[in-house]
């Protein structure tokens, strides 16, 4: 059973930085997608940023010049660098893994920016 848990949330002002982690408990596959995701209430679920099963990486146009993503294989770990926060950035930030047909998703981490 794949399992992944994010950390890293919490409150920041506008214009601070973040980073979240995104454990992945399982082995990573290696043909797979991973990546990191973000709903606000009342809005849909929509794409930070992710590593494609290609090796490539694309951003959401929200996170574009200001986030950054990573991992560490390794560690089998993820991480989302998110700089200059703006109140719009208030969400529960979710990782994803998409092997093949199946996706797996995290419990989800808070962030909220505001004075």
């Amino acid at each position: 059973q794949v399992r992944l848990v994010e950390s890293g949330g919490g409150l920041v002002q506008p214009g601070g930085s973040l980073r979240l982690s995104c454990t992945v408990s399982d082995s990573i596959f290696s043909v797979y997608s991973l990546g990191w995701y973000r709903q606000a209430p009342g809005e849909q679920r929509e794409l930070v940023a992710t590593f494609t099963s290609g090796g490539s990486i694309v951003y959401g146009d929200s996170a574009k010049g200001r986030f950054t993503i990573s991992r560490d294989n390794a560690q089998s770990t993820m991480y989302l660098q998110m700089d200059n926060l703006k109140p719009e950035d208030t969400a529960v930030y979710y990782c994803k893994l998409g092997v093949g047909p199946s996706s797996y998703w995290g419990q989800g981490t808070q962030v909220t920016v505001s004075s």
